[in-house]
């Protein structure tokens, strides 16, 4: 959206006697598209969509689980941790 509003030429065609504000409410009209995307990734925003997104905590829980099955573990950053070896006898 934001490309096809870039490279449209009715945003170069917005006349030249409207500035500011105007200016930018007309090329917003002209794009509805790319206008209803930036509501709504700013109402996403402001509901706090950015604190949800924890893939690499996810990704991290997914390995030790993986991992817990052959005695070891990693940490946060991926770093493996090799746990002692249980006694069997």
């Amino acid at each position: 959206g934001a490309w096809n509003c870039l490279i449209d030429p009715e945003t170069q065609k917005v006349s030249s006697h409207h500035y500011g504000i105007i200016r930018v409410f007309t090329s917003l009209w002209n794009h509805p598209f790319f206008t209803i995307s930036c509501i709504t990734l700013t109402g996403l925003f402001f509901a706090g969509i950015h604190k949800k997104v924890l893939a690499p905590s996810i990704i991290a829980a997914r390995c030790q689980t993986v991992l817990a099955e052959y005695n070891m573990s990693c940490d946060d950053t991926g770093k493996l941790i090799l746990k002692p070896r249980p006694h069997v006898q």
